[in-house]
């Protein structure tokens, strides 16, 4: 099973892990990763505001999922990311990877979520009581990047 989906509302983590392990006796494994909208170090935001390229995302995402299936013997993956207008706390990506070992699964789950926030598509917009600011990518991401160059 693969699940690649964008969208505006919230997802409910049990329910998504379930998913992935229904009809699959080969699972040892699953590893999920959520990320929440956080407040600033500097100051607290109101909201975080993601934008997408319809169409594009979709398409990066697939190709960061297939890259990882290549990489590493993994059954069933779920990766949601949402946009529009969320407030601190509130959960923003899900990536859940399955595999018979749970080796495959963690460095599969880390995979997707470091391309994905370096090389899929969506924007943030930051929005506190000072004004708005578009987030860029961090270099500590790019290097992350780096570790899986060789694959």
């Amino acid at each position: 099973m693969k699940k690649i989906v964008i969208q505006e509302k919230d997802f409910d983590l049990s329910t998504e892990v379930a998913l992935v392990q229904t009809n699959d006796g080969n699972i040892g494994a699953v590893v999920s990763f959520v990320g929440l909208v956080r407040d600033l170090d500097d100051a607290p935001i109101q909201k975080m505001t993601l934008e997408h390229y319809p169409g594009m995302s979709e398409k990066a995402l697939q190709s960061i999922v297939d890259k990882a299936r290549k990489h590493w013997s993994i059954g069933n993956i779920t990766v949601i990311h949402r946009v529009g207008d969320l407030a601190v706390n509130e959960q923003i990506v899900l990536v859940i990877t399955t595999s018979k070992h749970r080796k495959n699964a963690f460095d599969a789950c880390e995979f997707i979520m470091d391309y994905l926030k370096t090389q899929a598509p969506f924007w943030k917009k930051e929005v506190s009581k000072d004004g708005s600011k578009w987030v860029e990518s961090k270099d500590s991401d790019q290097d992350r990047i780096k570790q899986h160059q060789d694959l």
